[in-house]
């Protein structure tokens, strides 16, 4: 998952996409949330998982700050263009 894509998560993630945030397979999120291990808070909702965003990137080391998705595509295009 690239670093844009994690800025324009939802509030919250069904557990193949914190999975796919973290970099492990969806069964090994499972167990991990099993064992109470998953790197942050968990909410279970009936047989549902759901992981708070916000959460699960400060688990990732990724502070909340405000950066705008323009922003981002136009340091890149920026960046490109530079010989």
């Amino acid at each position: 998952m690239s670093f844009p894509e994690v800025f324009e998560l939802p509030a919250t993630l069904d557990m193949t996409t914190a999975a796919c945030a973290i970099g492990v397979h969806v069964n090994t999120a499972y167990k991990l949330a099993q064992r109470n291990e998953f790197p942050c808070r968990i909410w279970r909702l009936g047989w549902r998982y759901r992981v708070p965003t916000m959460e699960l990137m400060k688990a990732m080391g990724i502070e909340s700050c405000p950066v705008d998705i323009a922003d981002v595509d136009n340091g890149a295009d920026f960046a490109g263009s530079i010989d």
